[in-house]
């Protein structure tokens, strides 16, 4: 479970970047916000989960 939970995180932070990149290219200040929102909340999902990992060894 912890893996799929790992991976899930880091393609919410992956599409937070690409939306972030497409927003700036585009000029889109909200996909730009979007994306980086997503990638600070992969971000801090990825953080809980290796914490997880210290507790449980």
């Amino acid at each position: 479970m912890a893996l799929d939970d790992k991976v899930d995180n880091k393609v919410e932070e992956t599409g937070g970047q690409i939306k972030e990149t497409v927003g700036k290219a585009t000029g889109d200040e909200d996909l730009e916000a979007e994306g980086k929102g997503d990638q600070a909340s992969g971000n801090l999902k990825q953080a809980g989960e290796k914490i997880k990992d210290v507790f449980k060894s």
